[in-house]
């Protein structure tokens, strides 16, 4: 049961233009004199939808750019490590915690399906050669 002050028909649509602006939270929060807990709430009750903005630095992607080359395991490992050195940091907010563990998460990931992806690329080197030998092998009987 809601608890803080109800809301005006006013302020329900003011939050519906802050929003479809692309205010962040704590923007909307301030400018309807809420907390930011009380309006993410509200959101919620209302179903609306929430856009991140770029200036958050975090943004829902629905198009994954792949790159020309696959990075190697040492830039993998590199990351892994980055993200490892970074996360030793005092002071770190929850999110840039979890923006962390979802780089090395990412980066393990990465570093073992490349693996495999190498070592099946060897394997079927090696049966295109052994089939290249036995097509040679076929023409001499």
């Amino acid at each position: 049961m809601p608890r803080g002050k109800p809301w005006t028909a006013e302020e329900e649509k003011q939050l519906k233009e802050l929003l479809d602006a692309g205010h962040p939270l704590s923007v909307v929060a301030e400018r309807l004199h809420r907390k930011p807990t009380a309006v993410s709430m509200k959101i919620k009750r209302l179903g609306l939808e929430v856009v991140v903005t770029e200036s958050r630095r975090s943004t829902t992607t629905t198009e994954v750019k792949l790159p020309e080359e696959l990075p190697s395991v040492e830039e993998a490992l590199r990351m892994l490590a980055g993200a490892l050195e970074r996360s030793c940091q005092p002071g770190l907010d929850k999110v840039e915690v979890q923006r962390l563990q979802v780089v090395a998460t990412l980066a393990r990931t990465y570093k073992d399906i490349l693996a495999d992806y190498l070592d099946y690329r060897r394997v079927e080197a090696e049966l295109l050669e052994l089939r290249q030998k036995y097509e040679e092998l076929a023409k001499r009987m």
